[in-house]
C-alpha cells in the first residue's frame, strides 16, 4: 500500500491492548503541550508542530518505539539511541514497555520536543553553562 493509505488506526490494528494504551498515553502527553497535527507513513506516526515534526511513534508488538527531537542530548535507559540531527538538534530513539515509563520526566522531554516543533531551535543558541 502507498504511504497515503497509512492511518493511525492501521498502525494500531492487531497490536496488544497494552501497547495501544501506551500509544494513547503518549498522544495524551503530547496533546497537553498544545495543538499538533499528524503525518502518518508506513514507518511512523509523526507529530508535527507549527514549524516541523517533533516526535513520532511506532506501536510494536512488545513496545512503543519512537523518537523525540530535542535541542540537547538525553541519557536515559528509555533512550535507545541519540544522535545529532542538525547543528542544533538531536534525534532520540526511545522504547517504552510499561505505563510507568511515561512519567513526568518523559512528559518534559515531549514538551521540549513540542517547542522544537514550534521553532524553538531557530532562535539564539542558549549559553552552554545555562543549558538544561
Amino acid at each position: 500500500m502507498a504511504d497515503a493509505e497509512w492511518t493511525v488506526e492501521r498502525h494500531l490494528s492487531g497490536r496488544p491492548p497494552e501497547i495501544v494504551a501506551l500509544y494513547h498515553r503518549f498522544i495524551e502527553l503530547a496533546g497537553a503541550c498544545g495543538p499538533f497535527t499528524y503525518s502518518v507513513a508506513k514507518s511512523a506516526i509523526t507529530l508535527k508542530g507549527a514549524r516541523r515534526g517533533f516526535a513520532g511513534a511506532r506501536p510494536g508488538n512488545r513496545a512503543l518505539s519512537g523518537y523525540l527531537d530535542l535541542q540537547r542530548r538525553v541519557d536515559d535507559p528509555r533512550i535507545t539511541r541519540s544522535s545529532p540531527y542538525t547543528g542544533r538538534l538531536y534525534v532520540h530513539q526511545f522504547r517504552i514497555r510499561a505505563p510507568g515509563e511515561l512519567d513526568d520526566e518523559f512528559a518534559g522531554w515531549i514538551h521540549e520536543a513540542y517547542q522544537v516543533g514550534n521553532g524553538a531551535h531557530l532562535g539564539p543558541r542558549p549559553h552552554p553553562t545555562l543549558a538544561p
